[in-house]
């Protein structure tokens, strides 16, 4: 796989803007980069912050970035087609993660030119006068949000970019001086999204527009997450280095109980947005832009201008979102035969822009323990079923396979539709016979006796074949009776917030200790959560409708006190694959003790035995490192640069 960067360093203006079209919709309209002047007329105060938007699609959907937000965690490890992007992440002995080869330098390229641009609208509207609060509101939101990524990923980061902290800077500065973390939360963050929850409205200015709700989200998880930092339970260390006191003279219990305030304002003040009434509802492609989603980076299929990239093909770059390939095998191996003697064998699962197929990378694969343990109930609760894709049906016509039947395991008769191979909910009693090769399967699967479908278990998966990614798969409505385009990127948005999270904000918040309001103790707020998971109206693994209610069964087992444990367990079950996760085991200093080791098959057909592997995850990996462009875009002295480099990076 290609290395892709992004060229952008502190101190560079870089201004990609998009025009604003009309008032209820982002249209987006590319130009070419701006002189510093244009930010000074409304015009280019609008197109300013439409990039704001648009420069999400070169954080997320970007399969780079998505792989350092997952892989070395406990949901997630490296999948048998990986390079060194995905291998290095999981700190396993595959190589160590390095300036050059972290892929959080996705981050950090798109976010600081962002932030520049985000200083000029404010700066400049102030100057207009003639700018509604509302519209500036826009740009401190995301300024917030974009430092706020960049201070979870790799510590204090600069605040000034060449003209002064928090100022919009129009020339190429070759210095830099990175702010503590302290600085960066109470000098830019915080008083951000203060001014945004201030002014943004309750409902978006254009579709897709933040607002109050996704401002409070963003500022009940600031003041966790630095709660957590001052609080500091396992000594991590900081960087630049700097005491775990609060400029402001708060404790970490006064964030954490600010945290739990805000969150609960959120709730009690939805505007828009709600909970869906299944979780399937949630992710599921027919329903996308739905009312939980907060905040998302947008593409669609309706145009190639709108959506950023092709629609017919991909380059596995930003601003596409290819990010759901990555947990995607090469189900296309499959092997069914023509014959019923098992001979002439053809494919028999195709490749197909369909949400539970799509273009196959196999460079991620979920660990055998969130197949297990995160989901062990697969059964009540449908986020298993409403995040895997764990049967793969046969739709060989649709490639041109003239065969009304073909041959699967058994050698038994299976038609178009039927389940070629699946990924059983648990260990079965009779033994599966696996091959020792890729078998009549072609993929390693095995066989139980009676069933034309072949199975693998869950103590069977491997890095070459597991349950997909449901949820990030593609969807469109273009593919007529084909196959469409599978090559393509997605052309759905890649959600970033849901109104789904200030409940577990709240929650984790109250477990820390937070002083609770009448109906929204930990429990009950979790609760929430889970009652609707137990409700199901779809059955993705028996591709039918199913009416059912386990509310009452799934609230009954929630434990009568929870603690952060089961709290991150809940988040891995609403939130798996998503990109959450590297960043809920740093803020809750449990990356090591919750991902150290983990059990996943081999790399070769047919490989069903589990390997325990262990990690060595470091205290100094709390930190990604600052990318290597950066460093070397610096007019600075060595001993400069190697101060600037968080510790444990500096070869």
């Amino acid at each position: 796989m290609k290395r892709k960067r992004i060229k952008a360093f502190i101190g560079t203006a870089l201004m990609t803007m998009f025009l604003l079209a009309c008032s209820d919709i982002l249209e987006e309209q590319p130009r070419s980069t701006y002189e510093p002047a244009f930010l000074q007329t409304e015009r280019g105060i609008y197109n300013g912050i439409n990039s704001q938007y648009a420069h999400l699609r070169y954080i997320f959907g970007q399969a780079y970035y998505y792989n350092t937000c997952l892989t070395g965690t406990d949901e997630i490890t490296y999948a048998q087609s990986a390079d060194e992007n995905f291998k290095v992440m999981d700190i396993s002995g595959q190589g160590e993660i390095t300036p050059a080869n972290s892929r959080a330098d996705v981050l950090w390229g798109a976010a600081f030119s962002n932030i520049n641009t985000a200083s000029g609208i404010i700066e400049n509207a102030e100057v207009l006068a003639t700018i509604p609060a509302a519209v500036v509101a826009e740009a401190r939101f995301f300024r917030a949000f974009d430092y706020f990524m960049l201070v979870q990923t790799f510590g204090g980061v600069p605040l000034d970019l060449g003209a002064g902290e928090l100022k919009f800077n129009t020339n190429i500065v070759r210095t830099s001086v990175r702010n503590t973390v302290p600085e960066v939360y109470t000098k830019a963050i915080f008083p951000d999204l203060l001014a945004a929850i201030n002014d943004l409205p309750v409902n978006g200015r254009v579709t897709g527009g933040v607002t109050k709700t996704v401002a409070r989200l963003y500022l009940a998880k600031a003041y966790l997450t630095y709660a957590w930092w001052l609080e500091n339970p396992k000594g991590i260390p900081t960087y630049p280095e700097t005491p775990r006191t609060d400029p402001d003279g708060h404790n970490a219990q006064w964030y954490f109980q600010q945290a739990y305030d805000v969150a609960a304002a959120g709730i009690d003040n939805p505007g828009p947005f709600r909970l869906m009434d299944t979780y399937y509802d949630v992710n599921v492609g027919t329903n996308d832009r739905n009312a939980e989603i907060l905040l998302y980076a947008d593409h669609t299929e309706s145009s190639q201008f709108y959506n950023g990239s092709s629609l017919t093909y991909s380059n596995g770059e930003a601003p596409e979102n290819f990010a759901g390939w990555m947990m995607t095998w090469n189900y296309t191996e499959i092997r069914s035969a023509s014959k019923a003697d098992g001979t002439e064998p053809v494919s028999s699962v195709q490749r197909e822009a369909a949400q539970a197929l799509g273009r196959p990378w196999t460079r991620m694969s979920p660990t055998i323990g969130a197949i297990e343990n995160t989901f062990a109930d697969k059964t009540q609760d449908s986020r298993y079923d409403g995040t895997f894709v764990t049967v793969f049906r046969g739709n060989w016509p649709k490639g041109g396979v003239k065969n009304a039947v073909l041959y699967n395991a058994n050698n038994l008769p299976v038609n178009p539709g039927d389940p070629i191979l699946t990924f059983l909910n648990e260990e079965p009693g009779t033994p599966i016979t696996y091959p020792n090769n890729g078998g009549s399967s072609n993929i390693g699967a095995g066989t139980l006796p009676g069933r034309a479908d072949y199975v693998i278990s869950p103590r069977g998966i491997s890095r070459l074949t597991y349950p997909g990614l449901w949820k990030l798969g593609p969807y469109r409505t273009d593919n007529g009776s084909g196959l469409g385009q599978p090559n393509a990127a997605s052309t759905r948005p890649f959600n970033i917030a849901k109104f789904s999270e200030l409940y577990f904000i709240a929650a984790e918040a109250a477990v820390k200790g937070a002083v609770t309001q009448a109906g929204k103790s930990a429990r009950e707020l979790i609760n929430v959560i889970r009652a609707r998971a137990g409700k199901w109206r779809w059955d993705n693994n028996g591709n039918t409708t199913k009416i059912a209610d386990h509310s009452a069964d799934l609230v009954n087992a929630t434990p009568a006190v929870l603690d952060v444990d089961y709290i991150l367990a809940e988040r891995s079950r609403e939130y798996f694959g998503e990109g959450y996760r590297w960043y809920d085991l740093i803020r809750t200093q449990k990356w090591e003790e919750l991902a150290s080791t983990y059990e996943i098959g081999g790399t070769a057909k047919g490989a069903h035995t589990p390997a325990t592997v262990t990690r060595s995850i470091k205290p100094h990996h709390y930190l990604r490192p600052i990318p290597q462009r950066q460093l070397d875009a610096l007019n600075m002295s060595a001993a400069e640069k190697a101060a600037y480099q968080n510790p444990g990076y500096n070869n």
